[in-house]
C-alpha cells in the first residue's frame, strides 16, 4: 500500500466521482440515438439486463482491484498478480493508452457542446435555418474555433485534476453532479408537459420484441459496456481512493443504477420532444447537434431549454474527462515518481497535441487518412472498439480466475456466499463471453 495515499473525504464524494466518471456523453448523447435506432422499449430492457448481469460485476471487479492494491491500474495488476504473472500489468498499459486516446477525441466533442452552449446563451443557435443546420455544424467543426474549444476543455480539466483528489476531483464532482441531476430533472419535467409526451414515453418504455434481432442485442451490450466506461481502469483508480469503510458492492450497484437513471432521464427529455415536433427518433448521432436545435427553436422559451440542455452535456463531458486524466496522472506519479504538478503537465501536453490533431481532422487534416480513417475516427475506433472491450474482458478474467478468492471476499465483505458465487460466475464466464461477442461484433 502507498503511504499517505489520499482518500475521498465523504460518501457523497465516492458516489459523485464514480457516477461522474460513468455519466457522460454516452448516456445523454449516445443512449438516446441507440435507443431510437433500435426500437426503444425492447432495447431498454436488454440494456438494463446487461447492466445487472455484466456491468455491476465488472464494476465490482475494478473496485476490488483498486482498493485492494491502493495503486493505479498498472500497479494494481503488478501488485495483485501471482508470482510469475506480472505480465498482467500490460493490461494497465492498455488502459492508460485507451484513456489517453479517449481524452483526446472526447475533448473535441466536449468542445462542440461548449460551442452550442455559448450559441444558445447568445441566441445565435436559433438563427440557423433548419436546412442549414448540417452546413453550420460542418463549418464549425472544420474551423479553428473547434480547436479553441478543445483547448479550453483541456485547460479546465487540467486545473481540476491539478487540485488533487479531495480539493480538485472530489470537490468539483460534489458540485457538478447535483447540478447535473437538477438540470436533468428540469428538462425532463418540461418534456413531460409537451403534447407528444405520451407517444415519446410509449416508444421508450413499451417494448416491442418484434424489433429485436442480433443487432439490437449487440447494440444494447455495447451501450451498457461503454456507458459505464469499463475496461480502462477509471473505476479502479477511483476505488484506490476509497476508505475501507466504503461498501464496494453497494457502491457498484449505486454507480450503475444512477448511470442508468441518467440515460433513462435523457430519453425522457429527448423522445417526447422528438414526437411532439415530428422528428425522426432513429436520427442517429446527429440527433443532438442537428435535430434537437431545430426542436428547441420551435419550443416556447426554446433558447432557455437549449441553454440548459447543452450546459448539461458540457458538465457530463467534463466529469468524464477528469477520470480519463486521473488514470494517466496516477500512473506517472506512482510508477515514475513524478509530482502531481509535473504529471498533470505531461498528461495535458500529450492531450493537447492529440486533441488538436483530432479537432483538425474535420478540417485541415481531413485528408490525412490512416487505415481509411481520420485521426478522430481512428482514435475512437481503437479506444472504443478494441481497447475498452479487450481491457474489460481481461479485467473480468483476472478477477474471476487469477485474483485470490480471499481478496474478493475480503474487499466485498459483508456479502452472502451465494451472491459472491454469482459474481464470480459472471466474472469467469458471462462477462468475458459477452464482452468477447462485443469485441468481435464491433
Amino acid at each position: 500500500m502507498i503511504e499517505n495515499r489520499p482518500h475521498f473525504a465523504t460518501r457523497l464524494g465516492v458516489i459523485a466521482t464514480t457516477v461522474g466518471s460513468a455519466v457522460g456523453l454516452g448516456n445523454i448523447w449516445r443512449f438516446p440515438y441507440e435507443a431510437g435506432a433500435n426500437g426503444g422499449g425492447a432495447f431498454l430492457l436488454i440494456y438494463i439486463a446487461c447492466i445487472v448481469v455484466i456491468g455491476i460485476p465488472v464494476v465490482c471487479a475494478e473496485f476490488v482491484m483498486g482498493r485492494a492494491s491502493r495503486r493505479n491500474i498498472f500497479g494494481a495488476f503488478r501488485t495483485l498478480a501471482p508470482r510469475g504473472g506480472r505480465w498482467w500489468s500490460a493490461v494497465g498499459v492498455l488502459g492508460i493508452t485507451g484513456s489517453t486516446l479517449i481524452l483526446a477525441f472526447y475533448s473535441v466533442v466536449a468542445g462542440w457542446t461548449a460551442e452550442y452552449f455559448v450559441q444558445s446563451v447568445c441566441g445565435s443557435l436559433a438563427d440557423v435555418a433548419s436546412g442549414e443546420r448540417r452546413a453550420a455544424f460542418d463549418s464549425f467543426t472544420g474551423g479553428w474555433r473547434c480547436v479553441m474549444w478543445t483547448l479550453v476543455i483541456l485547460g479546465l480539466n487540467c486545473l481540476i485534476v491539478l487540485g488533487g483528489v479531495r480539493k480538485g476531483i472530489e470537490r468539483v464532482s460534489n458540485l457538478l453532479m447535483p447540478l447535473l441531476f437538477v438540470l436533468l430533472l428540469t428538462l425532463a419535467l418540461n418534456s413531460l408537459l409537451l403534447p407528444g409526451a405520451a407517444d415519446g414515453l410509449a416508444f421508450l418504455f413499451r417494448p416491442d420484441f418484434s424489433t429485436v434481432d442480433s443487432g439490437v442485442i449487440l447494440s444494447a451490450l455495447g451501450q451498457a459496456f461503454f456507458s459505464l466506461s469499463l475496461g480502462l481502469g477509471t473505476m479502479m483508480i477511483y476505488a484506490s481512493y476509497f476508505s475501507h469503510r466504503t461498501p464496494l458492492l453497494k457502491s457498484a450497484a449505486t454507480t450503475a443504477g444512477l448511470d442508468t437513471m441518467v440515460a433513462l432521464i435523457a430519453g425522457v427529455i429527448i423522445f417526447p420532444a422528438v414526437f411532439t415536433f415530428g422528428a425522426e427518433p432513429a436520427a442517429g448521432p446527429k440527433l443532438v447537434f442537428e435535430v434537437l436545435p431545430d426542436i428547441f427553436r420551435m419550443m416556447p422559451a426554446g433558447a432557455v431549454w437549449s441553454t440548459l440542455f447543452f450546459l448539461l452535456l458540457l458538465l457530463a463531458s467534463l466529469t468524464s474527462t477528469i477520470s480519463m486524466s486521473e488514470i494517466s496522472v496516477a500512473y506517472f506519479c506512482e510508477q515514475w515518481g513524478m509530482s502531481r504538478r509535473k504529471a498533470v503537465a505531461v498528461n495535458t501536453s500529450v492531450a493537447v497535441v492529440l486533441g488538436t490533431l483530432c479537432a483538425l481532422s474535420f478540417g485541415p487534416l481531413s485528408d490525412l487518412q490512416i487505415c481509411g480513417m481520420t485521426v478522430f475516427n481512428l482514435f475512437d475506433c481503437v479506444a472504443s472498439n478494441i481497447i475498452m472491450p479487450l481491457g474489460g474482458m481481461l479485467i473480468s478474467i483476472f478477477s474471476g480466475w487469477v485474483l485470490s478468492r480471499n481478496v474478493l471476499q475480503a474487499e466485498l465483505s459483508p456479502i452472502p456466499r451465494a451472491l459472491l458465487r454469482a459474481l464470480t460466475f459472471s466474472l469467469r464466464y458471462i462477462a468475458p463471453g459477452a464482452i468477447a461477442v462485443i469485441f468481435i461484433a464491433y
